[in-house]
């Protein structure tokens, strides 16, 4: 048993995957000599070499580009955005290619790819470096989105995607990356996609976060205390969603708070309300509640703390749910 960060999670199950699949093919800006700007891939390209482990220009387009080649010719390549704000500059790639090869050619070309990304704030980052916009490539048909909170997760998800058949985004949560530590066995676990995970199990109120915020969330139901019997959820996935899972949740507690760091307006929590009303109203007691970033670009470090939610924001919209 090793006891990892995330980030050396990440690192683990690409040399896992590397390992058992000689067609996995690591490319990205200073992913190589240096290993990357948060060591994600540190020693990687000594172990593989550089066939293998590929510094590139700084050229999103250009990477996720040749990273489309690559797969449609039997690889496996996984693409690293050094930030998710700089991925931007492949939108073009990802929308108008990487998404639509299997409809494209009919499911003659799946392309099996992996796109990694940190995402989100809390770290005191500039401007491009602190997005949290994972609702664009939920919004895309053909992508798959995956979103860990936790090394055992970050390792078994990107595992997972790895060998997955279709492109997948998978967004690490750079808040998170040194942050907490977790034991796990050498080889790892391999985590199916499109599972969410019940965290805490409760009966009152279901709690439903992922990626960064799952520190907040979790921190808050345990703030409640014993009278209240809080469900926390962790998404994981956020394409294909868990759907399943939500609504049971819900049919059973009646009431539901979503958090994330991402802009309310058509965020993950306004897809999740929907779906509540949609397929559990009449087990609903309550409004579904939504914990969220605000409609405004990711402030600067002074005011980032003010941006992203915090326990006392979720403490207070569990509160008010549950005396609705």
């Amino acid at each position: 048993m090793d006891k990892l960060t995330l980030v050396q999670a990440v690192n683990r199950a690409l040399q896992l995957s590397m390992q058992e699949d000689p067609d996995v093919i690591l490319l990205g800006q200073d992913i190589g000599k240096s290993g990357g700007v948060f060591r994600a891939t540190e020693g990687l390209m000594e172990k593989f070499g550089v066939d293998r482990v590929m510094d590139t220009p700084l050229a999103e387009s250009a990477i996720v580009g040749c990273a489309v080649g690559m797969a449609l010719y039997g690889l496996k390549p996984v693409a690293e955005m050094q930030f998710s704000g700089f991925a931007y500059q492949a939108f073009h790639q990802i929308e108008q290619h990487v998404s639509r090869y299997r409809n494209r050619t009919r499911g003659e070309y799946p392309l099996p790819m992996v796109i990694r990304m940190p995402y989100g704030g809390g770290v005191r980052a500039f401007e491009h470096h602190s997005e949290s916009r994972e609702a664009y490539y939920v919004h895309t048909p053909g992508l798959k989105v995956v979103v860990p909170s936790t090394p055992s997760d970050a390792l078994g998800l990107l595992r997972a995607a790895i060998r997955d058949p279709d492109p997948v985004i998978f967004m690490e949560p750079k808040k998170i990356y040194r942050s907490l530590k977790e034991e796990i066995p050498g080889d790892g676990p391999i985590h199916r996609l499109g599972e969410a995970k019940v965290v805490r199990p409760g009966e009152q109120l279901t709690l439903i976060s992922y990626g960064a915020m799952m520190p907040v969330t979790l921190d808050a139901a345990a703030q409640m205390g014993a009278d209240y019997s809080i469900e926390v959820i962790d998404l994981r996935t956020l394409k294909p969603l868990d759907e399943a899972s939500l609504v049971a949740s819900v049919q059973k507690t009646g009431r539901a708070v979503v958090v994330h760091e991402a802009p309310r307006t058509l965020g993950m929590g306004a897809e999740i309300s929907a779906l509540l009303m949609e397929k559990a109203l009449l087990s609903l007691k309550a409004p579904v509640a939504r914990v969220t970033g605000y409609d405004v670009q990711m402030p600067y470090y002074q005011l980032e703390n003010h941006y992203l939610p915090s326990v006392a924001r979720v403490v207070q919209a569990l509160r008010d749910t549950l005396s609705y």
